[in-house]
């Protein structure tokens, strides 16, 4: 395919191919020619042009299909237009002659359209150029057409639109005879051609006046002629047409030329009439329709009237939103006038009536649902409300004049019903879509809309009735608040007007369809309105006897209430569940003979009731099945039983006193067919297996001799199809944007569709799609379809032998009836045994034996030959199911070869069709069938078929099926890919466009291809290149297709290519496609682009972005005009479109795709996204709100204002999106939390505005959030000051995530400030309106949260300014105090529990930073004493500000902590496991009441851990303390003081002791912190667990508690073994070091406990010997730890745990595999030593709670583990510091070795057999490291040593062998090359020098001075290099000074003797001084200082050698002198032993 890309076509590759490949190869030629020309040179184009026109037009004549011809007539008009246009003439009239030809051949048909198409391009570019030879083209085209087939009339209609785009005016001469062509082919036969003249005239009317002037009624009675027996898309096209011509002639001005014709202006009235016309008249014309009208005969068809229908919303549209405002109320009373009493003809019959309400309801709903934006649908809404009164007032009048028995008759009261519906609808429709913005419409009295709704809930006409209360319903669902309100008011008039039958029954669908809406409110109802309702509908069931006159309303309305009362789930209904199942019981006969006596009684009056009653009462129990499964146990199930045998009973009784009784019991009794067959398929079969039988045969009487003539296919077969086959059956069963209208035309003229009246128990139910209304279908046909149902149940339950009679039943009943009738006997048994198959196909059951399967085969086969082909689509579904149940390979293949044999000899459409998508069918449920003979048949066949061009349908089937096989064939069909993909793009070449049906059905097949291919389409050998290119092709071929369907599965096509192989689509070119498409009017086609850009903006966003934005600039003609994408970019374009669209998956579609390109590009394009946001969140910001910002500074006000300028700033212009709906603007709110956390993943700089501004300036295309904090803090403001709640939570939440990102980020213009600071009085301003009495609850509590991030993150430090914000939080608490009476009754309770906790949550967060901060001040407080004054005045503000907040909080303590401790009461009360229910209080807890218990858990969860750390700190505060209960609860209206678990008010005791009190607090909090520790959620919020375990930090740091800890052990084990739990499955440091901290202060709370026990028993001892002391501490005197019991052995498993999972080398199972023995040491991160030192502390204080004997069992595995952390961890590191871990096993060491144990009588010996062991063991680390020596740190271990030298007893360490070991080790030490370690060797020695234990210290002494001397010695001659050496030498005389002091008198001398010369030896004389080194300066000053110290304390040996040695003395003179004359503050401060590092801190603080 290469060689096809030139300028030129290569004609010797193209004679070298092959037939098919020939048209691939010039096809490819041709695109790539469309793509060159425009960017090749003119030049090169002149040069070879005439060569090019050759062979173009040469091509004409090859007879090129359909998209090949438009590709040449395309590169012919560009050729032409960018090179010379000298021959065009040439090749026009070369044309010109093609089209005159006689040759009438098949043939040469494709030459002469592809003249016609030619002709149309070149003029379409080329345009006036040709404008000469312009008359006789269009003159030979129009005589053409008088002799073309269809193909042809297509072509040249479309070729005539093309000529007058080119021409425009120019063409004016020929406008009439275009006109007159058209008209004619607007009624023709072919859809397709229909269609294109629609174009044509559309072209035509933008130059031709006379459309929309003179002739414009007969262009209207044109169109709707042309909707007769028209298909969706002639509909679409020409109510395009007609819909823009009439709003030309409204708009147009008078021009010049319509003077002429004295041609009057057209008014809309007008307008508006002519389209009424068409509505109400359909297309006989104006005068025509009188004859038919007096005979009463004509019905306007329906495709007619949808048509019309469509062209109402075109013709709006076009003149758009703002004339649609202007103009509203003329144009709603014109629609509603459409079924009004004045056309009597429209609404005739009740089907009728129906069609026309849907049609208006259309119209409405897509004009003011569609176009307007919010305050305009709230005026329409005003409008609409209007509208009601208006007739409402009519009905009064009419209800009032006459008495009673004129009252039926009157007909203006049935007349108004249809207007009353839709306005209704519409109004229910508005408010439901408006939501919580249209609040302000339902307060404004002036247009009262509840009063209006509820007024003509008494309407007489039921149909007024329903939609009433659905549109009551609407109003609950928009605005939660309004549910209780309702439900109280209609429960009240339902209680007056209980004697009135239209209000029994209207009131009662009203509260049925507002207990249907609670579900839908998040918010929900009171739980006592279930009571009140259960009440009124027994009231009303047992009052319906008393009236004859209104029992029948009054058994329905019952029965109504109770099965809607169902909905509110089992929380509500269990309370009622006894009395309905009561009720339920009694309205059947207990047994057979009460029916026998039932029948004998009674006129048909009392059946209808009966029936009606029972019928209510079926549902009521289908409706608990089905809402509240939880509560179907086995008990009650067994009540529900009883009565289902009488039911059936009376089910077969019901024809025999049908016909006793006459025509007016067939409703009810077929409603009570309908009700109980709904019931039983919802119950499990096994509960009514004895009623089998008789079920059955009335299932199949209904099947089989069905009441209505009716065919139901549409609605019964659709979902026993599979989706992917309904596309066979045209775009009637596609979704599309007209479904709600076009369905009728689907239902055939006898239906109209679903109604609200046919079923009112639909009312409450869940709504299928939208918000559209219940559409139950009449009950004939819903019987029908619940006995399919139910027949599939039980056909799969009943026994084998059983179906086989059921199933000749059925065949016999359908070979006795005939003609019509038998097809619908037929369907109905098809569908029926369909679901049959379903239902056995998921229980896996088997179908039966040999005779069932063929009477199955037989009924299937039978209806695969049908004439319906929705039937024949289902017959072969069912075929495959057969296939599925039997699974048999044998029956399959059985199955196949019938098919096979039909195809090979049938020849009619009906057989070829239906087996052909059986063999498809049976690969879906089978896989590959097996064998590859069978799949080489199949395909082989379906080619065939393929091919046959006389049918269409028989090719769109056979190429469905195959692509059904090519995906489920597997690998198995990689032989034939090639083939197909021949046949697949030959036939796209070739098949016409009209027949969009083939290429659709290609369009699969490909996408099939694409996907079977997978990644091998990425490959480069030549066969995949192919492959590849073919696809491509197939592709083009496509996307050039006309029909938007086939455009869509292009672009599905591309999609997946795209994914399989992306480098070789072309990116560029398919954004384009999908940017043109984005708006079109084909909703697949829509769903398509947005599922592809979905996909493509995952991998590769930004170019996406970039193409788009590209491919605007580029185009020169406009761009569609509803998408802005130039202004906008694509992003914008897409939540233009989200806002517009209505369709539910294309908006998730649209939300993903806008998620993605956020993702992946919000930090790139941070200003552009954020814009964009802003722009929505402001287009509808109401500014009133913004002005009312109180601010304090002047410069605030300053800045809000000037925001509020900008935004309000009407500018069309400038607001790219204008009134978008609140779920847009939700979005982009939420987009803005999203780009805030990707900014967060992107780098610190976007939170730190120094730094940002820094790099902005570096940089200007950067870009940082911190920059934008303004806009972030106006968006979030603008949103949480909305109408709609839903905006309002997501603003707080915006505001909440602001507040958390930014309040640590500095102001560098005001050091000491946040940047925040300056916007509280925004952030003020957003949170005060959340406060307001009347805001819900979900709201005021997400404004809890804000406000307790606001003031504990610290922004607002001046507690004037804090007040606002706190001042909210107070007024909240308030209203917390108030308690449960105070709640308003307008929501459920559980959500005020979820207010009260998020105020009681708020208050704890803020309690607790208040705490925090003053916690960090005390500790900052010691600290700051030490710094100089200069930071004084600043620290003072600080203080203030903490301990400020403390005091706001400080004020309402004593409210709030009886609060929260009344909330951790509930939250217990709730954690009880199920088995504790019984003792839960009866009438709830303090915040939540019994019956709501479900939902007010959650809220409990999301609270409990800050109310109780708060708890726990507060009582910590009070040191347990106890406040007199009633201190400080005057002012509350109730003592909130928590009641005390679970006792009654009489047993409980009048005061308790604080110490039980206390007591009840200490186990509250410790209870609940155990029960959640004990079993985290996997998913538990890290904040809830650490929360928990500070509160038990907090708990355990005062004495008190710690003292029930210390004196209940067990209470102490299980805590630990919570808490080991907890860090064995938790990995976050965070969690594992506070629960450490836990477990150090329980260990500190037992050593406190064993400590008192022994002082006490002391005490009493006192005078007793000290040996006869019982033992206090674990281990008693054997010894012995029983795990599980003790608390060592508790600790121990836990500190091992940490240490082991940290170094697992501790592990001696482990240290003997090899994996460990490598001997490497780690370093551990900061976490891991930070865990690691934490529990070497608890270690450490283990024995201090053992006995003696306890403490020596323990010891060895202690030691173990220290002195092994001590081993691995100790690693030189850089700077000579030792490692954390290391300091603090030191630290824990020295902690063991002093223990008190080691001296006590009977663990001493043991205790020094233990430690020397573990000296042993730190000894030989040393020999254990050979050759790893280096890593080591001898430092470590050298301290080590020293710590057991200083801290144990003498003889642990002055047995002779460890002694010298020991000091071998310091002997090996002292010789280092290390400066750093010999300096540590230098201190540590000076530490054990100075042992007061002469046995200590003299070994070491005597082993080690003279070695430390002449190493002194030595540095006479070795001046020290650097600071280290220095230090080295400090230290050595330290030692040696140290010595000298401690030494006996006689031996005193000889040291000082030895001392001095090396002191004096490091004097500098003067000279040297000044050139000397540093180091060499700092020795000097060091021993000089020495001397002078030493020289007076020893004086005689200092006398005697200064007088032995001339020159010292000489030295010693003249440093003296110069130290007197240089004494400066310098020498002062070197004194203070310079140099000293803190490694020696840490040296100090282990001995």
């Amino acid at each position: 395919m290469e060689l096809a890309h030139s300028l030129l076509l290569n004609e010797d590759a193209y004679n070298q191919l092959g037939e098919f490949q020939k048209a691939e190869f010039i096809f490819e030629w041709l695109q790539f020619l469309e793509k060159l020309l425009p960017v090749t040179n003119r030049a090169d184009i002149r040069e070879n042009q005439k060569k090019l026109v050759e062979q173009l037009t040469s091509l004409l004549n090859n007879s090129p299909g359909p998209p090949t011809r438009r590709l040449v007539a395309k590169n012919l008009a560009v050729l032409y237009s960018t090179g010379d246009t000298f021959s065009v003439y040439q090749t026009i009239d070369k044309c010109n002659e093609l089209i005159r030809s006689k040759d009438d051949s098949p043939s040469y048909l494709p030459t002469k359209l592809a003249a016609v198409v030619c002709l149309g391009y070149l003029y379409k570019k080329l345009g006036r150029i040709l404008g000469n030879s312009f008359t006789d083209t269009v003159g030979n085209v129009l005589k053409a057409m008088k002799n073309a087939e269809s193909q042809g009339r297509y072509e040249i209609m479309l070729s005539l639109q093309n000529m007058l785009n080119g021409l425009g005016a120019a063409a004016i001469p020929c406008h009439r005879d275009i006109y007159k062509a058209a008209r004619s082919c607007l009624t023709d036969r072919s859809m397709a051609v229909r269609c294109a003249a629609a174009k044509c005239l559309l072209e035509l009317q933008n130059e031709a006046v006379f459309m929309w002037s003179t002739d414009l009624d007969s262009v209207v009675t044109l169109c709707f002629k042309s909707f007769e027996s028209s298909n969706y898309d002639v509909r679409l096209a020409v109510s395009k047409l007609l819909g823009t011509v009439l709003a030309r002639a409204l708009t147009s001005k008078q021009t010049t030329a319509s003077t002429r014709h004295n041609f009057r202006r057209i008014s809309l009235e007008e307008v508006m009439e002519l389209l009424g016309t068409g509505f109400l008249r359909g297309s006989c014309g104006f005068l025509r329709a009188s004859g038919d009208m007096l005979k009463g005969t004509s019905s306007v068809s329906r495709d007619v009237r949808v048509g019309v229908t469509q062209a109402y919303v075109v013709f709006v549209s076009t003149l758009g939103a703002q004339w649609l405002e202007r103009n509203f109320s003329t144009f709603l009373s014109h629609i509603l006038d459409l079924v009004s009493q004045s056309h009597p003809k429209a609404i005739q019959s009740q089907m009728d009536a129906i069609g026309c309400r849907r049609c208006v309801s259309f119209i409405l709903r897509a004009t003011v649902g569609g176009l307007l934006g919010e305050k305009a649908q709230i005026a329409a809404a005003k409008e609409i409300c209007q509208a009601i009164w208006k007739l409402k007032k009519v009905v009064d009048a009419a209800m009032s004049e006459s008495n009673l028995e004129t009252r039926i008759s009157t007909t203006d009261v049935t007349a108004s019903q249809h207007v009353l519906v839709c306005a209704l609808q519409e109004l229910g429709s508005l408010i439901h879509g408006l939501g919580t913005t249209a609040a302000p419409l339902l307060q404004d009295s002036s247009t009262g809309v509840l009063e209006a709704v509820i007024s003509v809930i008494i309407h007489p006409s039921i149909s007024v009735r329903l939609t009433a209360a659905w549109c009551l319903r609407c109003i609950a669902v928009a605005l939660p608040s309004y549910v209780s309100l309702l439900l109280d008011r209609c429960i009240e008039r339902l209680g007056a007007l209980k004697s009135s039958p239209e209000a029994v029954t209207g009131y009662s669908f009203a509260v049925a369809a507002l207990l249907g809406a609670v579900k839908h409110s998040p918010l929900g109802i009171p739980h006592g309105k279930g009571k009140v309702i259960m009440t009124v509908a027994e009231d009303l069931l047992c009052s319906a006897s008393q009236n004859s006159r209104i029992s029948l309303q009054r058994t329905q309305a019952g029965w109504l209430l109770i099965a809607a009362l169902m909905t509110l789930g089992p929380a509500v209904v269990q309370h009622h569940l006894p009395r309905m199942l009561l009720l339920w019981k009694c309205i059947f006969p207990s047994s057979p003979k009460d029916l026998e006596t039932e029948k004998t009684r009674g006129d048909s009056f009392t059946w209808q009731v009966t029936l009606e009653g029972r019928a209510g009462a079926l549902c009521a129990i289908k409706s608990f099945v089905s809402h509240c499964a939880g509560l179907l146990t086995d008990d009650v199930v067994q009540r529900l039983l009883p009565p289902l045998p009488s039911a059936v009973d009376l089910l077969t009784q019901l024809s025999s006193i049908y016909k006793s009784y006459g025509n007016s019991l067939k409703t009810s009794s077929t409603v009570y067919r309908h009700k109980l067959y709904e019931l039983l398929a919802v119950l499990p079969p096994k509960t009514y297996e004895g009623s089998f039988c008789a079920v059955l045969k009335e299932l199949v009487a209904d099947l089989t001799v069905p009441d209505s003539q009716i065919d139901a296919s549409t609605f019964l077969l659709p979902p026993l199809c599979h989706e992917n086959d309904l596309l066979l059956l045209g775009p009637l069963l596609q979704e599309t944007d007209h479904r709600f209208i076009e369905e009728q035309l689907l239902l055939g003229n006898s239906i109209a569709g679903g109604s609200l009246e046919y079923d009112p128990y639909s009312i409450y139910e869940k709504v299928a799609k939208g918000d559209s209304v219940p559409k139950p279908l009449p009950p004939v046909l819903s019987v029908i379809s619940a006995a399919t149902r139910l027949f599939g149940v039980m056909f799969s339950h009943v026994a084998e032998s059983h179906r086989l009679q059921v199933l000749e039943q059925l065949l016999n009943s359908i070979k006795q009836t005939k003609g019509s009738r038998q097809q619908i006997v037929q369907l109905n048994v098809v569908s029926a045994f369909s679901t049959s198959l379903k239902h056995l196909a998921n229980c896996k059951g088997s179908l039966g034996p040999e005779e069932v399967r063929r009477s199955a085969l037989t009924l299937v086969m039978s209806a695969l030959e049908s004439n319906n082909p929705l039937l024949r689509c289902a017959a072969a579904e069912c075929l495959a199911r057969l296939a599925q149940v039997v699974s048999d390979s044998a029956f399959t293949a059985g199955l196949a070869q019938v098919s096979f044999d039909k195809l090979k000899s049938a020849r009619d459409v009906v057989s070829r069709t239906g087996h052909s998508l059986a063999l498809g069918c049976l690969y879906r449920y089978l896989g590959g069938i097996g064998s590859i003979q069978h799949l080489n048949a199949c395909v082989g066949i379906l080619y065939t078929l393929s091919q046959d061009s006389t049918s269409p349908d028989v090719q769109a089937w056979a190429l469905h099926s195959l692509s059904l096989i090519v995906d489920l064939a597997g690998p198995l069909y990689n032989v034939h890919v090639e083939p197909t993909l021949s046949l697949v793009l030959m036939l796209l070449l070739t098949v016409p466009p009209a027949y969009a049906e083939v290429h659709q059905s290609l369009g699969r097949c490909l996408n099939a291809l694409i996907t079977m291919l997978g990644p091998e389409l990425q490959g480069s050998s030549t066969t995949v290149s192919a492959l590849r290119t073919s696809c491509l092709l197939g592709c083009a071929v496509m996307q050039d297709n006309p029909d938007c369907l086939v455009q869509a599965q292009a672009i599905s096509c591309l999609q997946q290519l795209h994914m399989f192989a992306p480098r070789h689509v072309n990116l560029s070119s398919l954004v384009s496609c999908l940017c043109v498409n984005l708006c079109s009017s084909y909703l697949l086609l829509r769903r398509a682009v947005v599922a592809c850009l979905r996909q493509l903006v995952q991998r590769e966003a930004a170019e996406v972005s970039e193409y788009a934005v590209a491919l605007v600039k580029e185009s020169r003609e406009d761009f569609t005009p509803d998408v802005n994408i130039r202004e906008i970019g694509l992003e914008g374009a897409l939540l233009g479109l989200l806002d517009k669209e209505l369709d539910q998956r294309l908006c998730q579609d649209i939300k993903e795709t806008l998620t993605h390109m956020l993702t992946s590009m919000a930090v790139e394009k941070l200003s552009f996204w954020l814009k964009l946001c802003k722009d929505v969140l402001a287009a509808s910001a109401d500014f009133n709100t913004v002005a009312s910002v109180d601010t304090t500074q002047e410069e605030e006000t300053a800045k809000v204002d000037d925001a509020s300028v900008l935004t309000s700033d009407s500018d069309e212009r400038f607001h790219p999106f204008s009134n978008p709906r609140w779920s847009t603007r939700v979005f982009a709110a939420e987009c803005v939390c999203k780009i805030v956390s990707q900014c967060e993943n992107a780098g610190s700089a976007h939170f730190d505005i120094t730094l940002a501004q820094e790099r902005k300036q570096r940089d200007s295309r950067d870009d940082f959030l911190v920059l934008h904090l303004a806009d972030l803090i106006r968006m979030a403001f603008m949103a949480a000051t909305d109408h709609s709640d839903q905006l309002r939570l997501s603003g707080l939440q915006t505001l909440l995530i602001v507040v958390r990102k930014f309040a640590a980020v500095p102001e560098p213009e005001f050091p000491g400030h946040v940047i925040l600071e300056q916007y509280q009085a925004n952030v003020g301003a957003a949170l005060r309106p959340a406060f307001a009495p009347e805001t819900p609850p979900d709201v005021t509590a997400k404004a809890c949260q804000v406000c307790s991030a606001w003031i504990a993150s610290g922004v607002v430090s001046d507690l004037n300014d804090l007040r606002r914000v706190h001042q909210l939080l107070v007024s909240s608490l308030v209203k917390v105090q108030a308690g449960k009476e105070a709640q308003s009754q307008q929501y459920n309770e559980s959500t005020s529990t979820m207010e009260i906790l998020a105020v009681l949550k708020a208050w704890a967060e803020v309690y607790i930073v208040a705490v925090e901060k003053q916690k960090n001040q005390s500790d900052a407080h010691n600290h700051c004493l030490k710094i100089a004054n200069s930071a004084e005045e600043s620290y003072g503000e600080v203080t203030s500000s903490a301990s400020g907040l403390l005091d706001l909080v400080q004020a309402d303590l004593g409210t709030l902590s009886k609060l929260w401790l009344a909330a951790l009461q509930d939250f217990a009360l709730l954690t009880l496991p199920s088995e504790y229910a019984s003792q839960l209080p009866a009438e709830g807890g303090t915040f939540y009441t019994a019956e709501t218990i479900e939902n007010a858990r959650p809220h409990y969860y999301n609270s409990w851990a800050l109310i109780l750390y708060a708890t726990a700190l507060w009582l910590t505060s009070t040191g347990f303390i106890v406040v007199d209960p009633d201190e400080g609860v005057t002012n509350l209206s109730r003592p909130v003081t928590p009641t005390t678990m679970c006792q009654d008010s009489s047993t409980r005791p009048l005061v308790k002791s604080p110490e039980d009190v206390n007591t009840d607090r200490f186990h509250l909090i410790l209870g609940i912190s155990v029960e959640f520790l004990c079993l985290p959620r996997s998913d538990e919020a890290m904040e809830n667990i650490i929360a928990c375990l500070r509160a038990l930090q907090a708990l355990f740091e005062v004495p008190w508690p710690r003292s029930k800890i210390g004196g209940d052990q067990e209470l102490g084990v299980e805590l630990l073994n919570v808490l080991h739990r907890l860090i064995l499955t938790r990995e976050s440091p965070d969690i594992q070091l506070a629960a450490l901290e836990v477990v150090r202060l329980i260990l500190f709370a037992a050593q406190e406990h064993v400590k008192e026990k022994r002082r006490s028993a002391e005490v009493d001892d006192g005078a007793a010997e000290k040996e006869t002391l019982p033992e206090f501490g674990e281990g008693k005197d054997t010894g012995g730890l029983v795990p599980g019991k003790s608390l060592v052995f508790a600790t121990l498993e836990l500190c091992v745990c940490i240490l082991v999972r940290q170094l697992p080398q501790l592990n001696p199972k482990l240290t003997c595999s090899p994996a460990v023995q490598s001997g490497k040491h780690l370093l551990l991160s900061e976490d891991g030593s930070r865990l690691v030192a934490a529990a070497l502390v608890i270690l450490s204080d283990v024995p201090a709670i053992c006995s003696p004997e306890g403490s020596v069992s323990v010891l060895p595995t202690i030691l173990y583990l220290i002195i092994g952390v001590l081993k691995e961890t100790a690693v030189k590191l850089q700077d000579g510091q030792l490692p954390f871990t290391v300091a603090a096993s030191l630290q824990a060491l020295k902690g063991l070795l002093s223990s008190p144990m080691a001296r006590a009588e009977k663990s001493r010996t043991a205790w020094t057999d233990l430690l020397r062991s573990a000296l042993v063991t730190v000894l030989n680390c040393w020999d254990q490291v050979d050759g790893l020596l280096q890593e080591l740190d001898e430092v470590s271990l050298l301290t080590a040593i020293t710590v057991f030298v200083m801290s144990t007893s003498p003889e642990v360490t002055t047995v002779e062998c460890l002694q010298k070991r020991c000091i071998e080790k310091f002997k090996i030490t002292l010789d280092s090359k290390d400066p750093l370690v010999q300096c540590k060797c230098y201190q540590l020695l000076h530490s054990i020098f100075q042992h007061p234990n002469k046995t200590v210290s003299y070994p070491y002494i005597h082993s080690l001075a003279p070695a430390i001397v002449g190493k002194l010695q030595e540095t006479e001659k070795v001046k020290p290099e650097n600071a280290a050496e220095l230090q080295v030498i400090q230290e050595g005389i330290k030692v040696v000074t140290a010595l000298t002091a401690a030494a006996e008198e006689e031996h005193r001398g000889h040291l000082v003797a030895c001392l001095l010369p090396i002191l004096i030896s490091f004097l500098l004389d003067e000279n040297a001084l000044v050139s000397a080194t540093n180091s060499a300066k700092n020795l000097h000053e060091f021993a000089l200082q020495n001397l002078m110290q030493i020289g007076p304390q020893y004086s005689s040996v200092f006398k005697k050698l200064m007088a032995s040695s001339p020159t010292m003395k000489a030295r010693l003179e003249s440093a003296v002198k110069g130290n007197q004359e240089s004494i400066k503050v310098k020498t002062a401060k070197h004194a203070k032993n310079p140099g000293k590092s803190s490694s020696i801190q840490l040296k100090t603080s282990f001995l």
